[in-house]
């Protein structure tokens, strides 16, 4: 599975990035693309913040159930459920979402598997270096083809 760690893919995610622009139509969901960006945005910070996470009290009870779905290399589900503080019901500046969300890309990968090791993931609890950098390809992966890009 592609992961945020390896520089070739931390590329091509920037590059697909730059591709995004307002016009870039939607293929689900209700997002605009600026909405889009601040959402993966808020999920990198989960792994990159220094502060350490906290789980969810609904996450201790039932992400056990979704885990598996959620670290496999199964792609996401569309207009799934998210949590709230991913939710962006504002629509923040495409050219600083963008660069903010490039930054945190960027961050994600310089801090590798081990700077993220056992970080609390605010659904599903604890994961491994190795899942960060997965999943949080995963997610952006699929917001950027949610636009086409």
């Amino acid at each position: 599975m592609k992961t945020i760690f390896d520089e070739a893919t931390q590329a091509e995610l920037l590059e697909r990035l730059e591709r995004l622009n307002s016009a870039s139509e939607r293929q689900w969901g209700k997002m605009t693309p600026s909405q889009m960006m601040e959402h993966t945005a808020r999920g990198l910070e989960m792994a990159v913040s220094p502060e350490p996470g906290k789980q969810m009290m609904i996450g201790k009870l039932i992400g056990w159930a979704f885990k598996g779905g959620f670290l496999s290399d199964k792609p996401m589900p569309k207009n799934a459920p998210t949590g709230p503080m991913l939710v962006v019901s504002d629509d923040p500046d495409l050219e600083a979402t963008r660069a903010r969300l490039g930054g945190l890309i960027n961050d994600l990968h310089k801090l590798g598997e081990s700077g993220t090791e056992g970080k609390i993931h605010s659904f599903f609890g604890p994961l491994t270096g190795k899942q960060w950098g997965e999943t949080q390809y995963k997610h952006v992966d699929h917001h950027l083809r949610q636009f086409g890009v």
